[in-house]
């Protein structure tokens, strides 16, 4: 492979992570009892006085003309601009309280952000008359009165990753793109390369803060825990997996795992791995890679991820990403990463890629491996975000996966990546699953996929809005083909699963391309609906926080 096709594939790989891999999502919000302080590790102590502090941030009002208006009125997908009247930048608890009653009070519509990864137009939506800003509330430490890890809404991913790791050589099982902001990731049910082995992130989800709205006006912060006699518990349950922008604004969320005791900081969440071993496959599309070639490889992953991933597999510290680009990319991928100090690490890769490629016809152009530190991994910005656009437009539309698509399906997904519609930067993940994530009830948490071993994400990235209605449509119908037997989305049944709330799809709300009868509330909450609709009932009375899938009154 040259210099020129790896630095495409680089390429590729970064705009498939900020497209998917990295699970974003939209921007509710979270933070920690004002007479709480946050305990840091032991500093040295200083041979001087200090300085006196700085104060604390905010909050700023931001209003058109201002020259900071334009910088902030759009997120990541920039397919989205909104026009609030105003945007509140805020840095405290008190401060998200009085936002929320000001909009409240005037009966403005109010949208949250944090990380701004949202893929559809939650934040940016032109009914949205005050955007709250919570990127400024990114403290991460130990809070020793609850034994557990507090994070605010603000902090991206590699920021949690950073101070868990340098602080006490722990970390959560969340997403793989460092510049997520944790205030919508968490609570939408996050996911990343250490899920099989440890779960989904809301596993870990101890309590959480969030200004909620009372029925005469009234906005106040409560905190509510996964405790069963916690008289707030519903709001803890809503918040691991119901999605940002519902009940409230998280103003800080609290982490410690199930069943970890006692007040050692190190014990209480994963240990961080030292080092992850990684391995990238590449194929090309040539003439080699026939209909039965490429379809066999997918085959073959679908069917390795059914038979090693039920919780506690000795796969289950595997996790694979297959990137399957259109063929005007010339090639496609799969990524591999693992616990370099797992036994037999490199024989689990090793055992992986045979089963994938058995009986494909068809050798991989390159398949290398290297091992990094686990930090350098997930903080460096590279491994999410294009930042070599001038702009980011996509489009992004999921589904879960019981098990292997079928036969008629990957000759689908075959059809679609060859066409003649597809652009180099258009095409599809398959993200292993499962593993630890299926040990814990369906109703235990509202994140209700359980029992499923893959995602699988749908994808155009580009850069002109010229280009948007010709890349809406590729996706779009490539979307509706796939699941055609089912109303053209992937409802409940013995291979699909519904959809993943932070990849939010809002044609699933659309009689014009879902035609199943299946409504988007079942696709993305099963069961768990009715639940979460009491608990909006219940803490949203006035239906303060809403957007295109809000959970409905």
């Amino acid at each position: 492979m040259s210099q020129e096709q790896r630095n495409q594939l680089s390429r590729r790989r970064l705009l498939a992570g900020a497209g998917a891999v990295a699970a974003g999502s939209a921007g509710l919000a979270g933070a920690v009892d004002a007479d709480k302080a946050e305990a840091a590790p032991a500093a040295p102590q200083a041979t001087q006085a200090a300085g006196p502090e700085p104060a604390a941030f905010g909050p700023v009002t931001v209003r058109p003309g201002d020259l900071r208006y334009d910088n902030l009125v759009r997120g990541n997908n920039f397919r989205y601009v909104g026009r609030p009247d105003e945007i509140r930048v805020v840095g405290s608890t008190d401060q998200v309280v009085r936002a929320v009653s000001d909009a409240a009070h005037s009966g403005r519509r109010i949208a949250v952000r944090s990380g701004g990864h949202c893929f559809e137009n939650f934040t940016a939506d032109p009914a949205v008359r005050m955007l709250l800003d919570l990127s400024p509330m990114d403290a991460v430490g130990y809070d020793p009165g609850r034994h557990a890890f507090s994070v605010q809404p603000g902090a991206t991913l590699g920021h949690v990753y950073r101070m868990l790791h340098k602080g006490w050589g722990v970390t959560i099982p969340a997403g793989g793109c460092p510049e997520v902001g944790a205030g919508g990731h968490i609570a939408g049910g996050g996911y990343g390369p250490l899920s099989r082995r440890y779960g989904s992130v809301v596993d870990h989800l101890y309590g959480v803060e969030v200004v909620v709205v009372d029925r005469d006006g009234t906005a106040r912060a409560v905190v509510a825990t996964r405790e069963p006699d916690d008289p707030n518990h519903d709001l803890w349950w809503a918040h691991t997996g119901g999605g940002g922008g519902n009940f409230g604004v998280v103003t800080r969320y609290w982490l410690r795992s199930p069943g970890a005791t006692g007040t050692d900081p190190s014990r209480l969440l994963p240990a961080s791995p030292r080092k992850m071993r990684e391995c990238l496959v590449v194929w090309t599309w040539n003439e080699q890679m026939t209909e039965q070639a490429f379809t066999t490889l997918l085959r073959n992953y679908g069917t390795w991820h059914e038979r090693n991933s039920a919780p506690g597999s000795p796969y289950a510290g595997i996790y694979g990403v297959f990137l399957l680009s259109h063929k005007t990319a010339g090639s496609f991928e799969l990524a591999i990463q693992v616990d370099a100090d797992l036994p037999n690490a490199d024989g689990m890769i090793s055992d992986f890629v045979s089963a994938v490629t058995a009986g494909a016809g068809v050798d991989p152009v390159l398949n290398e491996r290297r091992t990094r530190p686990w930090l350098h991994m997930v903080t460096w910005p590279g491994t999410g975000e294009p930042g070599d656009q001038i702009s980011r437009r996509y489009k992004i539309k999921a589904g879960y996966l019981r098990r292997s698509l079928t036969d008629t399906q990957l000759a689908t997904v075959y059809q679609h990546l060859t066409n003649a519609t597809g652009g180099s930067d258009s095409g599809m993940l398959l993200i292993g699953y499962g593993g630890q994530v299926g040990a814990v009830p369906a109703d235990s948490t509202a994140t209700a996929q359980r029992d499923v071993v893959m995602k699988a994400v749908y994808q155009s990235i580009w850069t002109d809005p010229s280009q948007d209605a010709a890349n809406l449509t590729w996706v779009r119908e490539f979307y509706r083909d796939v699941y055609a037997a089912t109303g053209g989305v992937p409802v409940p049944d013995e291979v699909s699963d519904g959809s993943y709330i932070n990849y939010a799809d809002a044609d699933l709300a659309d009689p014009a391309w879902n035609t199943s009868g299946v409504p988007w509330s079942t696709l993305y909450y099963k069961d768990n609906y009715p639940r979460l609709r009491q608990v909006k009932a219940r803490w949203d009375p006035r239906n303060v926080f809403r957007h295109a899938l809000a959970i409905e009154p």
